[in-house]
């Protein structure tokens, strides 16, 4: 679902800062060979994660769900000298092609890199987290939330992705309650109702919920 105009909407990507050549091509990759390209984050909100990134200089980065990358190439941009990004994904087949592209821009070192299910992986990283960004699985966001709230310092942030769901957050643009919009409505409502954070929903592309650790 479109929420604005699609000339304002180009007109706001036409002035928004380029994507580098390195994310122009997995932009480009991966809506030519991947399947469910919609996934990326792409341009807009990829600047987006980069400007949040440069402005909270995280230490550590937690991202679920790297798919091919490109917002993980985001997140970095920020990071902190000797920090590290740690980035989850269940889909091994695509972790030559995401490997290529972190040694491609230079941050093998930085970005530590896992396949498997974040349920069980989160909790083995020893790190406390600056900044999360969550892109994964809708159904297990509330999970994913919960695991790293109590392992960030006063000031950290969480992103979630994707907590829009095309719209169908509100009753009028869906057909029915499926269980994924189910899980973003009660996601939605747990973020907004916890004390140990303050939030806002920020209307881009698919709706991001934006926390700041109190």
């Amino acid at each position: 679902m479109e929420f604005i105009d699609e000339d304002l909407q180009l007109y706001a990507e036409e002035h928004t800062s380029l994507e580098s050549e390195l994310l122009h091509k997995v932009n480009r990759q991966t809506h030519l060979s991947v399947m469910k390209p919609r996934m990326l984050s792409g341009h807009m909100q990829g600047r987006l994660l980069a400007m949040f990134s440069h402005m909270i200089k995280p230490k550590q980065i937690l991202e679920v769900g790297t798919y091919t990358g490109y917002s993980a190439l985001c997140l970095a941009e920020g990071l902190q000298q000797g920090g590290t990004l740690h980035t989850i994904d269940i889909n091994e087949e695509l972790e030559e092609r995401v490997r290529s592209y972190f040694e491609e821009a230079g941050l093998s070192q930085s970005i530590k890199y896992y396949i498997g299910n974040a349920l069980d992986i989160i909790p083995t990283i020893d790190a406390a987290f600056d900044l999360v960004f969550i892109d994964a699985d809708k159904i297990n966001n509330a999970a994913y939330y919960d695991m790293v709230i109590d392992r960030m310092a006063q000031g950290g942030y969480i992103i979630a992705d994707n907590v829009l769901w095309s719209g169908k957050v509100l009753e009028k643009y869906r057909k029915k309650l499926d269980e994924d919009t189910a899980a973003l409505l009660a996601f939605n409502k747990k973020v907004h109702d916890d004390p140990r954070v303050e939030n806002i929903l920020l209307p881009i592309r698919d709706g991001l919920m934006i926390a700041r650790k109190l």
